[in-house]
């Protein structure tokens, strides 16, 4: 009788000390998504402030193109107030974050696309390090998201496996949502010469 309460006390230790082990690598892997999510939105808050400046690098320039400067703003102004944090990673919220960006990085195509009118501009050494820093930004944030991408793979491989599963459903962790492509990118632009 000893013997089996014996085994029963080891099975139940052994049990709880796997539970707890667990779970801390579920607390582990979503504080690694957290960070993650972290420094996307600072990358892409990095890009938000720089557009401010290109903005009011452009404004300098005489007969700008006011629509296109006015879109820029409108689009910064709605990509910041777009805040998720990593406990929201919804699909319905990163679609809203996703789409805020995107009219960023729509806008600031259109800009410098414009800008290429005004020889001035082009010429302007403000201007000129305003762009190599939004390349480089851009660079980042792709970087970011990457990272992103893996941390919340990690995290959703360990939560959707049993029995963390299990253990994960018990105490509130639920798959996170990642970036993915936005809609259209999987055709590749017709180039034509």
């Amino acid at each position: 009788m000893k013997g089996i309460a014996l085994i029963v006390i080891i099975l139940l230790v052994v049990v709880g000390f796997m539970g707890c082990k667990g779970y801390n690598g579920l607390v582990k892997e979503d504080e690694v998504v957290k960070n993650a999510w972290a420094n996307v939105q600072s990358d892409y808050q990095r890009r938000n402030d720089l557009v401010g400046n290109l903005v009011n690098t452009v404004k300098g320039a005489a007969k700008f193109e006011q629509e296109t400067l006015t879109k820029v703003i409108e689009a910064r102004s709605k990509a910041t107030s777009v805040n998720i944090s990593a406990d929201q990673l919804t699909p319905e919220n990163m679609q809203q974050f996703q789409a805020a960006q995107g009219q960023v990085s729509s806008a600031l195509s259109r800009l410098l696309a414009v800008v290429e009118s005004y020889p001035e501009l082009k010429a302007n050494q403000n201007f000129l390090q305003l762009q190599g820093q939004l390349e480089s930004i851009e660079n980042e944030i792709r970087a970011s998201r990457n990272t992103f991408n893996g941390a919340v793979n990690s995290y959703n491989t360990k939560v959707r496996s049993f029995p963390m599963n299990i253990l994960g459903g018990m105490f509130g962790f639920k798959a996170k949502e990642p970036f993915k492509a936005d809609p259209g990118a999987e055709t590749a632009p017709k180039v034509e010469f």
